[in-house]
């Protein structure tokens, strides 16, 4: 082995090892139920972000622990097609050519969105590939595909046959930049602070009322003033006419039960174009409804000439500045109000009157909020199960139609007469009336539409296939939870409809991907860091790892690059520790029996030989590696071995129940506590005399038992580092195959060795307890000493047995075991359960020497700590300073006074 570990080059090979002997295909390995996650289909606009990475680590970590556990585990790969998104682009490279939408044409448009969608396509695979994902190309699908289109139709013409889906001028929410209707999802609504304008408006007849509103270019659309029915204040001016200033239009004052009484002056402007609202007032009154704007946000021919081609918000302007020329602007006032902007554009979204394609969600709603309630699909985290409720008890008919050209082209036809013809294949003539004269709908469908079919469509509906009867319901759905209403919600509603059955188990969210000051990760930020280039500095198994353990399901994190290197370093420890045990082979050689692939098991503790602890491990080490024990001579096992052995099966356990339990980041803090702590800290530290001694037969019992522990560890690693893992049971001396498809290791029950494991963990709090004394008074670590353990009844025989594991651990020349008494002279103690623990200081420092060097130093970080103090409370500092200054010195304050207090407690045990 390499004396350091380089991830370079890993990732490549591993990966084409994996694929080339076919083990991502879920026929290749496993029996039984099926596993199975559809991959988010991430958009073919860019590159995948962190963000990206932690759902693609959740994913892969829980393929690869399935594929373990011998069941077919299969991920299956796509990208979406993102209509707006891509489109967006496409226009954005058009215009550095020169030219246009419009100007290029449907069809040579189509084309360059293709090509755009294949170069990113590519790089995105590229992406996924060398993150380690363990997909199956294979079936790989694309939302905009054949197979995909030919779904969509089919999923559309069925709703329309069933009349869930109807066609109609409607209030939507408009995206001016894109020319096109957007989905209440595709909104986000931020608090502004902007102005309420107070506007006049003339009775007919004399006199005036008073409305108010953020929006006075709307005005200029207004059909109607409305007042409450029993407000007494506006009584007066029941059944009278308004002249609507600017435009001359004579408006009616109506009464309706919806205008609060209490606001303003209690008359409220109706525009029924242009506010949700003022929407169902308009059609409950039958007002006209006069749409002032064009599909652009530009003013048209409906209003005064003068407005006519200006931006919605330069009208908004001129409005303000004529009305207060005619004395009609009665006051302005600043005011903070929510307002909608869409999710991709970043633009102000208009409520306006369109001609859309709607479907009629009440109905499919029914089942999949079932399914929720029953716990037939489950929710991680569980506090997401009330936010799906609540969006799903109150669901509003879903406008699907976009104004775009890249995406699904709705499957209606018209004739000349506007006969609406819904087909599967473009009909050859009308079904009403013959006519041979037919044009397709212009329109898109919402990019969602496809997304929603995303758990069958890749399998092959809405044909009957093999992998669609044996792959659906798929087990689990990663995601994050800003999308629950765009994608989860819906995809659950599809497959009841038509399927007729869930599509997964289960939905795991992940929470949102922060840059380390919990702002959202931005290309314009310059806040988001190119995985890519994070593996190349620090390997794809860094990464992964790191974003594993320290994100709970759910929860969002604050991500700074410096955190990998806990990966990292991680690795580099797994690496270093394995290289420093094999190069014990060299002393102690030992012949290994060929291992045999299949005959390896996951059971680490089922009809175990009874009594003789060399049977027990004989046959353990069987089951680990498929092959008998070694010939030769062995040594009885030593107290850490049996430890170490019953602690790498409650481990199995404990890792087996977070990752079943979706708790992935215990499950990673359970296999980097186990191989760093447990078995690196302790067990390798508690072997070395037996690895460096004489005895040959002790030598090879401690290194077959380390071997042993070290594959299973590998194994229970494998999802949360692949490629390092991958690499080291190649090199294992006695492991066969590949560690991908080697058995999860499995412990339904305790090994025979718990009272060995709890005097072990009794060493570990004796020497834990050693250790901090000579750290307390700073003895340094060539000078060993004598511990007393002072302890009395039945636990003294057991401390007596435990004495030479507690002088090695402890690095102790002698460990006394004595009845409780009076503290030994000149030294310092501490107390573990019922035992007394006492390091006598005599030869490992000078009492009087340290004592004034304590002093000295303490008398210094206390006027260190208080100059800090000083400049944390002076305000000037706290509030003209930058924010991460501030920040660093409350840390360093903090760590100051930590070390004041270590510094204390070491003068205490001294005087």
């Amino acid at each position: 082995m390499d004396k350091h570990f380089d991830p370079r080059g890993l990732e490549e090979k591993w990966y084409e090892r994996w694929e080339a002997a076919g083990l991502f295909k879920p026929e290749s390995h496993g029996e039984g139920e099926p596993y199975v996650i559809t991959l988010p289909p991430p958009n073919v606009t860019g590159v995948l972000h962190i963000g990206h990475c932690l759902g693609n680590s959740v994913q892969d970590c829980l393929i690869r622990y399935y594929r373990m556990r011998g069941r077919p585990a299969l991920w299956i790969p796509g990208t979406d097609h993102a209509s707006i998104a891509t489109e967006n682009k496409v226009v954005e490279e058009l215009a550095k050519e020169g030219l246009s939408r419009e100007e290029l044409g449907r069809e040579a448009f189509l084309e360059r969105a293709w090509d755009w969608a294949r170069r990113h396509h590519d790089h995105i695979v590229l992406q996924l590939k060398r993150f380690g994902g363990s997909l199956d190309w294979d079936r790989e699908a694309f939302t905009l595909d054949e197979k995909r289109n030919r779904a969509v139709t089919e999923a559309f013409v069925r709703l329309w046959e069933k009349g869930y889906i109807y066609r109609g001028d409607y209030m939507v929410n408009w995206s001016v930049a894109q020319q096109s209707a957007v989905s209440d999802e595709e909104v986000e609504y931020r608090e502004v602070q902007g102005k309420l304008w107070h506007f006049r408006y003339p009775l007919e007849g004399g006199g005036h009322l008073t409305i108010a509103t953020t929006r006075p270019e709307t005005m200029l659309g207004d059909t109607a003033v409305a007042i409450h029915p029993d407000d007494e204040k506006t009584a007066q001016w029941r059944g009278r006419t308004v002249i609507l200033p600017l435009v001359g239009r004579k408006i009616p004052i109506i009464e309706d039960e919806y205008v609060d009484p209490e606001f303003g002056s209690g008359c409220v402007k109706i525009t029924p174009s242009h506010d949700p609202n003022d929407y169902e007032i308009g059609k409950r009154h039958e007002l006209p409804f006069v749409n002032i704007l064009n599909p652009d946000g530009t003013l048209n021919d409906r209003v005064p000439e003068k407005y006519r081609g200006l931006d919605r918000f330069e009208a908004r302007k001129l409005v303000v500045r004529d009305m207060e020329e005619l004395g009609l602007l009665e006051k302005v006032e600043e005011h903070t109000h929510s307002v909608g902007y869409h999710d991709r554009t970043g633009t102000v979204i208009e409520p306006y009157v369109s001609t859309q394609w709607f479907l009629k969600m009440e109905e499919l709603a029914k089942p999949a909020l079932r399914a929720v309630r029953e716990g037939e699909i489950r929710l991680f985290p569980e506090r997401w199960v009330g936010v799906y409720y609540n969006w799903m008890t109150k669901i509003r008919d879903w406008c699907i139609s976009r104004q775009l050209w890249w995406g699904h082209r709705i499957p209606v036809w018209y004739c000349p007469e506007g006969h609406v013809n819904v087909a599967r294949e473009a009909p050859s003539a009308c079904a009403q009336c013959g006519s041979t004269v037919l044009r397709q709908d212009e329109d898109v469908l919402d990019t969602w539409f496809s997304s929603w079919l995303w758990t069958f469509s890749p399998l092959g509906w809405p044909e009957d296939t093999e992998d669609l009867r044996r792959y659906h319901p798929t087990s689990t759905l990663v995601t994050g939870h800003e999308i629950i209403f765009f994608w989860v919600a819906r995809m659950i509603m599809a497959s009841y409809e038509f399927l007729g059955e869930k599509p997964f188990s289960e939905v795991v969210f992940t929470g949102i991907v922060r840059d380390k000051q919990g702002r959202k990760m931005s290309k314009s930020l310059g806040n988001s860091p190119d995985p890519i280039e994070i593996i190349e500095k620090y390997g794809a198994d860094a990464l992964r790892f790191v974003l594993l353990m320290l994100a709970p399901t759910g929860q969002d994190i604050n991500f700074d690059e410096e955190m990998v290197e806990t990966g990292q370093h991680f690795c580099n420890k797994i690496w270093n520790a394995t290289r420093l045990l094999f190069s014990h082979l060299e002393n102690a050689p030992i012949e290994f029996a060929a291992a045999e692939e299949k005959a390896m098991s996951a059971d680490l503790s089922g009809d175990l030989p009874a009594g003789d602890d060399q049977a027990v491990f004989a046959e353990l080490y069987r089951r680990v590696f498929g092959a008998p024990l070694p010939e030769g001579q062995w040594a009885p096992l030593q107290l850490e071995d049996r430890w170490i052995l019953h602690e790498t099966a409650e481990a199995a356990r404990r890792v087996t129940a977070a990752v079943e339990a979706r708790r992935l980041n215990d499950a990673a803090r359970g296999v980097y506590d186990m191989f760093w702590k447990e078995y690196c800290d302790w067990y390798l530290e508690a072997i070395k005399p037996r690895l460096q001694g004489e005895d040959e037969a002790a030598r090879r019992t401690a290194l077959l038992v380390a071997l042993t522990v070290h594959a299973l560890l590998l194994r229970m690693m494998h999802p949360f580092l692949p490629n390092l893992t991958e690499e080291l049971w190649e090199l294992h001396p006695q492991t066969a195959g590949f560690v991908i498809i080697a058995p999860w290791p499995r412990a339904e029950d305790s090994l025979p060795w718990g009272e060995d494991a709890e005097h072990f963990a009794l060493v570990k709090e004796l020497v834990t307890s050693a250790r901090n004394l000579r750290h307390q008074l700073d003895v340094p670590p060539g000078k060993r000493g004598k511990l007393v353990l002072q302890v009395e009844g039945d636990r003294r025989a057991v401390v007596e047995k435990l004495r030479e594991h507690v002088a090695t651990l402890a690095k102790m020349e002698e460990v006394v075991v004595s009845p409780s008494g009076a503290k030994p002279e000149r030294s310092v103690g501490a107390v573990v359960l019922d035992i007394e623990v006492y390091l006598p200081i005599d030869g490992l420092i000078d009492p009087e020497k340290e004592t004034r060097r304590l002093r000295k130093e303490v008398e210094q970080t206390e006027k260190r700590l208080q100059g800090l103090r000083a400049k944390l409370s002076n305000e000037n500092f706290v509030e003209r300073a930058p924010a991460e200054v501030v920040q660093r010195q409350r840390e360093l304050a903090g760590e100051v006074e930590e070390t004041l207090e270590k510094l204390r407690r070491q003068l205490a045990a001294l005087e």
